[in-house]
């Protein structure tokens, strides 16, 4: 199994931006990607909210 680094997925992620993109641009997609990690990791440890709950939560407000 081979496990990605956050330096080796970062520089993929800027990779596949074009070459026209600024540094706004990259600093979002991986501001981006780093939130999805985080949640792929919350979600690998239970730490979620099932959506039901969430709509009651919205509605609630």
């Amino acid at each position: 199994m081979y496990i990605h680094t956050a330096k080796q997925d970062a520089i993929a992620a800027i990779q596949r931006l074009p070459d026209t993109a600024d540094m706004e641009e990259i600093m979002y997609r991986l501001y981006v990607l780093e939130n999805i990690r985080r949640g792929q990791e919350d979600a690998a440890q239970g730490k979620t909210v099932p959506a039901e709950q969430v709509l009651k939560d919205i509605q609630a407000w």
